[in-house]
């Protein structure tokens, strides 16, 4: 695509990254098949080939509008275009970009922009967050049942394993996940200690950046990403821990891209590099272990479904961070199909759920029709429960399913419990 950039941004490092995806799009359309929301609205302008011409004119110094803002806006940053996509392009950077730069120029109604501040704040202060989730728990049963939704029911949760081994990793601190569920990190501790390998969390480090970044925060998410390097990287550079280890594939996906965001810092892009290197999904570190010792843990695994301690027929669904995001399509299905669950067959499973980070909250209807969509395929093959791999997409579906909904990890860390 041929592109000429207005001179306030041309010679940019953001400008220099647009450019480059800008002309790797040849408008064939092929994404359009693969978006959610277009698949919905059918609008071209809320289809990426729509949002990328948008963008493209508004880096070309035309005319932004509030129109152009609520396209960008509707966007779930699901990259399932980047998946379909036969030329390469980059379409969740150039949004990023894409939407600061609109935002920069469109000012946003105050109940709008008071809901965005809110969500940054409340999201990514532990303080708060963990308060408000508590007092949510605790008087789940008299809730209404929009904000019940949004309170993940009590579960199995295991002790954090606290033996000492050779072999360490490192888990991700996080801000919503340990109020929301913390039998995940649980979870994830019980299967890597029944390996012989020890999970740490580093106390200084925190959200892993994406809440702010996405909302157009980038400075304030980019601070907390270099506050989360400076703690992971002497770890990682020194071997000490071997591998940073993420149980939240939204989370996997953004500290994956640290790379990304800092190559043009010349105090941190080797350092980003290398945390980006050293991050897997839990998924995909579980596969690449010893295989007599994944064996042992699905030998357990069946004797917890025999025993009818978990359930064995289940639906999984992939986040968009994993099969779109981190390029994972199929890992961890594969994995809980040696582990021994059955799988369900999934119609559209390369769709979002409507979860996608805080798109539930500021875009309700349309992550409602996509969630309906969803959990009416996932059903489908009469599952026992529903398994994913992101706090915010099983959260956003447990509050309408009529099945148990979980992260994977719980029930082969409940299945080591016998």
């Amino acid at each position: 695509m041929d592109t000429q950039l207005a001179d306030w941004i041309k010679d940019t490092p953001e400008g220099q990254t647009a450019e480059a995806i800008l002309r790797k799009c040849v408008h064939c359309g092929f994404c359009t098949a693969t978006c959610p929301t277009y698949q919905i609205l059918g609008d071209e302008l809320d289809s990426p080939r729509g949002r990328i011409y948008l963008i493209k004119q508004v880096l070309e110094g035309k005319q932004v509008t509030r129109k152009t803002q609520q396209h960008l806006d509707r966007c779930l940053t699901c990259r399932n275009c980047e998946s379909t996509c036969p030329s390469g392009v980059k379409y969740g950077q150039l949004i990023d970009i894409g939407r600061k730069v609109v935002d920069e120029k469109v000012e946003r109604p105050a109940g709008e922009q008071f809901k965005r501040n809110a969500l940054k704040t409340l999201m990514t202060t532990p303080a708060l967050f963990n308060t408000g989730m508590a007092l949510g728990k605790a008087v789940r049963g008299i809730l209404p049942a929009s904000i019940k939704a949004k309170v993940p029911a009590s579960r199995y949760n295991p002790h954090f394993a606290s033996n000492t081994h050779s072999r360490k990793v490192i888990l991700l601190k996080g801000c919503v996940q340990p109020a929301m569920v913390p039998s995940i990190d649980n979870a994830t501790s019980v299967i890597l200690d029944a390996l012989n390998i020890q999970s740490m969390v580093v106390s200084e480090s925190g959200c892993c950046g994406a809440v702010k970044f996405h909302l157009n925060d980038h400075d304030g998410g980019k601070a907390q990403m270099k506050a989360n390097i400076d703690a992971w990287y002497p770890l990682l550079a020194s071997g000490e821990a071997e591998a940073l280890v993420m149980n939240a594939s939204g989370c996997g996906v953004t500290v994956r891209e640290y790379h990304h965001h800092f190559e043009h810092d010349p105090a941190y892009a080797t350092k980003a590099k290398l945390v980006s290197d050293k991050t897997m999904d839990i998924g995909e570190y579980l596969l690449k272990q010893n295989a007599d010792s994944v064996a042992a843990l699905g030998t357990q695994v069946k004797a917890a479904m025999n025993q009818q301690r978990i359930p064995q027929r289940i639906a999984f669904h992939p986040p968009c961070t994993l099969q779109h995001g981190q390029q994972l399509k199929g890992v961890v299905e594969g994995l809980l199909t040696k582990l021994g669950f059955e799988l369900t067959p999934v119609a559209e499973s390369h769709l979002c759920c409507g979860s996608a980070g805080t798109y539930s909250v500021l875009q309700p209807e349309l992550s409602s029709q996509l969630k309906e969509r969803k959990l009416n395929n996932l059903m489908a093959g009469k599952p026992q429960a529903i398994a994913s791999a992101n706090i915010g997409c099983l959260t956003h579906l447990e509050g309408s399913a009529s099945v148990d909904v979980r992260h994977w990890v719980e029930w082969v860390a409940q299945a080591l419990s016998a």
